[in-house]
C-alpha cells in the first residue's frame, strides 16, 4: 500500500424522515450536541457550524467523566444543501456524506478516510455508533 493512500471507510443509515428535516438536524449546532457521541459514556458539549464552502466547523467532544475529550474540526469542500456534504479534518482526512432523499425517509451514506491510530473495525464501529444515535435522535424530532 501506498503511504498516502488511507483506508476509505464506508458506513450507511436510513432515518425515518425527509432530507430536509435530516439535513436541519445534522448541521445545527443545537441539534449536534444531542445526538454526537459513540456511546453514553461520551458527549459533545460544544458545537460550531459554518455551513458553506471553506466554513469551519467544530465538535468538543468529551468523556463524560472529565477523563478525556478533543476537538473534531474541519472545513467544509463542498456544501448541497439537503443532498451532499464533504470536509477535510484538521489532520487532512476526507470525508464524504450523501443524503438520499426517499420522501418520508433518507438514506445517509457516509465514507471517511481511516486514521492510523487505531483498527479500522474500531473506527467504523465508533462513526457507526454515532450515526446510529444521529437517526434514533432524528427519528424522535
Amino acid at each position: 500500500m501506498e503511504k498516502d493512500k488511507k483506508t476509505k471507510i464506508t458506513i450507511e443509515a436510513t432515518v425515518e424522515a425527509p432530507a430536509k428535516t435530516v439535513w436541519k438536524l445534522w448541521t445545527t449546532p443545537e441539534d449536534i450536541i444531542k445526538w454526537n457521541s459513540a456511546s453514553d459514556d461520551w458527549h459533545t458539549t460544544r458545537a460550531e457550524n459554518n455551513l458553506r464552502k471553506g466554513g469551519k466547523f467544530v465538535s468538543r467532544m468529551e468523556a463524560k467523566d472529565g477523563s478525556m475529550g478533543f476537538d473534531l474540526s474541519g472545513v467544509y469542500d463542498v456544501v448541497i444543501p439537503n443532498t451532499r456534504i464533504a470536509y477535510t479534518l484538521e489532520d487532512d482526512r476526507k470525508v464524504d456524506i450523501h443524503f438520499e432523499d426517499n420522501g418520508e425517509e433518507t438514506h445517509i451514506t457516509q465514507t471517511f478516510e481511516a486514521e492510523s491510530e487505531n483498527p479500522v473495525d474500531m473506527q467504523r464501529d465508533g462513526w457507526q455508533a454515532i450515526l446510529n444515535n444521529f437517526k434514533k435522535y432524528a427519528q424522535e424530532h
